[in-house]
């Protein structure tokens, strides 16, 4: 029987369903792959893209034609609401898509505070589209003056973007006071030496550090924080974690405690059995999990195979999260620190391993 696969985003954990989308037409299906542009980026090269390291067509997959090129319909819009009972999607622009089995992997943003986005130049980490816009607009400012620049946020992201940041600064021959406002510890739960190095790499960097303290709110071209204090702001950064859309809560959908949807071991909703998902758009039920992209990667394989049984029948295969995974974090100068498992290591090889995983990401999908 002829069916209709709705994929809704294309991040990391549809890359290898829409790389098999043929298999799926051949078979009689009918697939559309609705998304809010042409091209998405791969967030593990996201700050080096910001610091000039990499080009932006390096590092993004042009799912539009790669929905196109394998049979596939490609609507480029957002998926507002969804209608389980019915089997049918709301999209922003009004258009109405019904479906019979539905996969998301819608990524998820970075929540601002309204008293934060008064300020006239904060650039949230993700979607990772506006680096692209803040890159420009920090190189324009720098032809101008000397820059204040903050990046709130004391995980990966904040480091990783922080020490691009300088880099950018470097190469525009400008010049920038970089301050990262880590909350309450930089780096709090990883392994103390990862911690050590990140320390010696921002003040190698020359990144000034300020950990115990928030971003509370921001104007104009200033930002204070939790402990009152007032600081000038030119650009502020957001990479304070990141939280799914608010678009399956607003449907009546089984969420986690971040408004992510719920999915059991199969990547399937708690409740509907057709709805499935992956990546930083949901709660994994069995287990609370990490949003780092390495999940989403390895989703991959699991929602291709429980999405061909969904249409043509089939077992299901359960997703096993690894405990354990490399960690690598580009610090703009050409090095990287890397943990895996007991193991951390920083400098030039550092760099040359992420370099050499990302990259063989990409080539994979890019064809």
């Amino acid at each position: 029987m002829r069916k209709h696969l709705v994929l809704v985003g294309a991040g990391h954990a549809h890359m290898t369903v829409l790389k098999n989308l043929a298999d799926f037409t051949a078979a009689g299906h009918r697939v559309t792959v609705i998304g809010p542009g042409p091209l998405h980026y791969y967030s593990g090269m996201g700050p080096g893209m910001l610091s000039g390291i990499y080009r932006p067509e390096e590092i993004r997959f042009n799912v539009k034609d790669m929905a196109i090129s394998r049979g596939a319909a490609f609507i480029e819009d957002l998926v507002v609401r969804v209608d389980p009972a019915g089997k049918e999607l709301l999209l922003q622009q009004g258009q109405r898509v019904a479906y019979d089995v539905v996969s998301f992997n819608a990524g998820s943003g970075v929540p601002i505070d309204d008293r934060i986005s008064a300020h006239e130049a904060v650039v949230p980490v993700k979607p990772i589209e506006e680096l692209l816009g803040g890159r420009k607009r920090v190189i324009d400012a720098l032809k101008q003056r000397k820059l204040s620049i903050v990046v709130a946020g004391g995980g990966p992201a904040g480091l990783e973007i922080a020490a691009n940041l300088r880099r950018l600064v470097a190469d525009a021959t400008g010049a920038a006071e970089i301050t990262l406002i880590a909350g309450d510890r930089l780096l709090a739960g990883f392994n103390p030496v990862v911690r050590r190095k990140a320390l010696r790499g921002l003040a190698r960097l020359g990144i000034a550090l300020i950990e115990g303290q928030k971003v509370a709110s921001a104007d104009a071209r200033c930002i204070r924080t939790t402990s009152g204090d007032r600081r000038p702001c030119d650009f502020l950064f957001m990479a304070v974690g990141v939280k799914p859309s608010p678009v399956f809560r607003d449907s009546g959908l089984p969420t986690g405690v971040d408004g992510g949807l719920l999915v059991n071991d199969f990547l399937q909703s708690v409740a509907f059995p057709e709805i499935f998902g992956g990546g930083d758009c949901i709660c994994f039920a069995p287990r609370p999990l990490a949003k780092v992209g390495v999940y989403a990667v390895r989703q991959n394989p699991v929602l291709l195979q429980n999405l061909r049984s969904a249409l043509c029948g089939g077992d299901l295969v359960a997703f096993t999260p690894q405990k354990r995974y490399l960690l690598a974090f580009n610090m703009g100068d050409g090095t990287a620190i890397v943990s895996w498992k007991r193991l951390v290591f920083d400098g030039r090889p550092g760099f040359a391993l992420k370099d050499y995983l990302d990259r063989r990401f990409m080539k994979m999908f890019q064809g």
